[in-house]
């Protein structure tokens, strides 16, 4: 039997009741078989990066599975890079944040979540614990799928395809930050998890 780990993290205000995480989730449990095992594990990131990594790899370390796949949307796909370098493993990235400390600078203060409106405190220390998670380089292209969005209204899609160079990308002429369409480019996600 093979067990594969898929870790989905979803971005900045969001929950594992976003759209494509569900979505994907439903998706990915859907391929297991008795020979062949899907294992997700979508969590509730946490305000801070340090301990929303920390609760993540403490999840791959305990896991059995044989391969580890990350999927992470927005900030998530950030983190996405600093643990796919780390466990040397698949890394899909849905318009991430390639440089997060930058992005989320200007957004220090009280936030609200996006589906809950649940205030949580996004703090200064953040950012310096984004720094120091960059990622500055991705080590093996080939492990890499990129799907970006022309039309994604809070970041640049010609910097995430800068950062991915070599890597498996599918840029959306359209679209928008959530990946509306997202249904539409599943297929090529699922495509690239299991080969």
């Amino acid at each position: 039997m093979r067990t594969t780990l898929l870790v989905y993290l979803h971005g900045f205000r969001s929950s594992p009741n976003s759209t494509k995480a569900v979505m994907t989730g439903e998706a990915v449990r859907a391929l297991s078989t008795p020979d062949n095992v899907y294992e997700w594990h979508c969590p509730q990131l946490l305000a801070s990066p340090n301990e929303s990594i920390d609760m993540v790899v403490k999840h791959i370390d305990q896991s059995k599975a044989d391969r580890i796949v990350i999927i992470g949307s927005s900030l998530g796909g950030f983190y996405a890079n600093y643990l796919a370098e780390k466990y040397q493993c698949k890394g899909i990235a849905l318009n991430p944040a390639v440089y997060a400390a930058r992005e989320l600078e200007p957004h220090v203060g009280m936030m609200t979540a996006c589906d809950s409106e649940e205030p949580f405190d996004f703090r200064a220390e953040y950012i310096d614990e984004l720094r120091a998670l960059q990622v500055n380089k991705i080590t093996n292209p080939d492990r890499y799928f990129l799907i970006a969005a022309k039309g994604d209204e809070l970041l640049d899609w010609k910097e995430m395809a800068d950062f991915y160079p070599g890597a498996k990308q599918l840029i959306l002429q359209g679209s928008d930050h959530s990946i509306a369409d997202y249904a539409d480019h599943l297929p090529a996600v699922i495509d690239f998890i299991q080969h």
